[in-house]
């Protein structure tokens, strides 16, 4: 089985390994992770000359968006397609309701009376074309709008999914004539860098301004964070389950397993400084 993701090093694409890795060594398969940087990358590794059949019967990839040609190519070739984040025609994915992520970012610091919120959206050039921050980018507007809030675009700023990414944003925002009194980081590891920020400043999380990640990251318990939680680990090994079934022809359910999501409240959120 080989699995495919983008960043190697990333504390989510490792989770998802690491839960489908564990389905693999108790299901007797060999596993093996292959990283891919840009969709020329995936698109060679996926092509019919690169003879991926010749060096497994399944892949599943993470984040990473097959073509429906390409999904039949693999059936064709009888090489079973599994997928996380994304889904492929005619096979079995796991995906959240990343717009729903985005949403309840936006109503939950609105609903603490937030009225200028950051938003530390994903990768500035993005060479995979990577659909998460696009959908959660939509959710956030959405729940502005319900909130009766305009979207103000200087209040936007890439953070590249990465702690230094979090806390140069941050700065940025923090440099505006009018900063945010909230913010909400696409992911904890953004989250991470945007509370460096703050203690480099002297402001107090939660107090001075709000910061709510996504993932809840192994380290965001320690740091107190407000996130919204998604089950990583449990992704990698729904998908695996799926890839197995589907390499052994048993009966598998083609709509999306739809992963649960759940705001956990921490010190880092609360009302805006008076």
């Amino acid at each position: 089985m080989i699995v495919v993701v983008p960043h190697l090093a990333s504390w989510y694409f490792s989770t998802v390994i690491a839960g489908a890795e564990a389905v693999c060594n108790e299901s007797g398969y060999e596993f093996l992770v292959v990283g891919v940087g840009t969709i020329t990358e995936c698109d060679r590794l996926l092509d019919e000359r690169y003879r991926i059949e010749r060096r497994t019967d399944g892949v599943i990839l993470v984040n990473i968006q097959a073509t429906d040609a390409q999904a039949r190519s693999l059936r064709e070739r009888r090489v079973a397609l599994s997928t996380v984040g994304t889904r492929a025609d005619g096979s079995p994915s796991v995906v959240i309701d990343d717009e729903e992520v985005g949403r309840l970012g936006a109503t939950t610091l609105a609903g603490l009376g937030h009225r200028r919120i950051g938003l530390i959206s994903g990768l500035g050039e993005d060479p995979l074309n990577f659909e998460v921050p696009k959908q959660r980018t939509a959710g956030f507007l959405l729940g502005l709008q319900q909130a009766g809030l305009t979207h103000d675009a200087s209040l936007e700023v890439g953070g590249d999914f990465g702690i230094d990414g979090g806390q140069e944003a941050m700065s940025h925002l923090l440099d505006l004539d009018d900063p945010p009194t909230a913010v909400f980081a696409m992911s904890d590891e953004m989250a991470f860098g945007v509370l460096m920020e703050l203690a480099a400043r002297g402001l107090r999380p939660g107090v001075d301004v709000s910061v709510l990640g996504v993932d809840d990251h192994d380290v965001s318990r320690v740091l107190a964070l407000s996130t919204i939680r998604q089950d990583v680990a449990s992704q990698g090994a729904a998908a695996a389950r799926s890839l197995i079934a589907t390499m052994a022809s048993a009966p598998v359910d083609l709509g999306p397993i739809v992963s649960p999501i759940e705001l956990v409240v921490r010190a880092t959120t609360g009302p805006p400084p008076r």
